[in-house]
């Protein structure tokens, strides 16, 4: 319901572990190691304020969703969730995070596996590198136009 609640005000909430009032019950440390990192990792170079574009509890407003290129995402696994944040965070879209404990299964087994981190590992290191060229490529042309004046 607090998912539901937030969504009134915002197009992406996103439910999340690493937030005040979040938790994760019943991981191993290796586990708690790989998310914080990871989001860590993404939050440093994508430069999204969000600290747990990894997870999966979200709430997308329907006209959010139509303003995302949705036909042109690749991604797989949990990177897929970092992607859809990103192109929120670049449409303008408002994306909030609301705490949840985060309940580890006891039936079945996690989908992550070393591919998921090598493609996710991947695809925030080329969309960051992306984003730091950008910055450099606006930087350069605002003091091509000051030398211009």
């Amino acid at each position: 319901h607090r998912l539901l609640t937030a969504a009134d005000d915002a197009d992406l909430v996103i439910g999340s572990r690493w937030v005040k009032g979040g938790e994760v019950v019943n991981w191993p440390t290796h586990r708690k190691v790989l998310s914080v990192g990871g989001n860590i990792y993404t939050r440093v170079l994508l430069g999204m304020d969000v600290n747990d574009a990894t997870a999966g509890y979200r709430v997308y407003r329907a006209e959010a969703l139509r303003r995302l290129d949705l036909h042109n995402v690749e991604s797989a696994g949990y990177c897929f969730q970092v992607d859809l944040t990103r192109r929120a965070v670049l449409a303008g879209l408002t994306v909030v995070e609301v705490p949840i404990t985060f309940v580890e299964r006891e039936i079945g087994d996690s989908k992550m596996d070393q591919d998921i981190v090598r493609e996710s590992l991947a695809r925030i290191t080329v969309w960051g590198v992306q984003r730091r060229g950008d910055q450099l490529r606006e930087r350069l042309a605002g003091r091509a136009r000051w030398h211009r004046l």
